[in-house]
C-alpha cells in the first residue's frame, strides 16, 4: 500500500474512531434516563438497536468510493436484517 492510501490505525472498519462509541454512551445515558422515565426507555431500546444499522450504514455510503467491498458487505448486513424482519412478518 502507498502511504495515502493507508488509513489511520483509529479507523476500523470504514468507522471513525468516535462515532460507534459516541452511539453506544448515547444510549447508555438514554437507558438510565429510561431508568427514571420509564414511559421513555423504548427511546433508549430503540436507540441501542438502531446504533449498529446506522453504522452500517455510515459505511456503506462513506466508503463506496474507496473500499466497495466493504460496502457491499454492509448493504448485504442491511439486505439480511431486511429479510429477517420481512419473513418475522410471515410468522406472526
Amino acid at each position: 500500500m502507498s502511504a495515502p492510501d493507508r488509513k489511520t490505525d483509529t479507523e476500523l472498519a470504514g468507522l471513525p474512531a468516535w462515532l460507534y462509541p459516541a452511539g453506544f454512551w448515547v444510549g447508555v445515558a438514554l437507558l438510565a434516563g429510561g431508568v427514571l422515565l420509564p414511559d421513555y426507555a423504548w427511546v433508549g431500546v430503540v436507540w441501542v438497536a438502531a446504533v449498529p444499522v446506522l453504522a452500517a450504514l455510515w459505511v456503506a455510503a462513506a466508503g463506496w468510493r474507496t473500499d466497495r467491498r466493504l460496502s457491499g458487505a454492509a448493504l448485504l448486513a442491511l439486505a439480511g436484517l431486511a429479510l429477517v424482519f420481512m419473513v418475522k412478518g410471515f410468522i406472526r
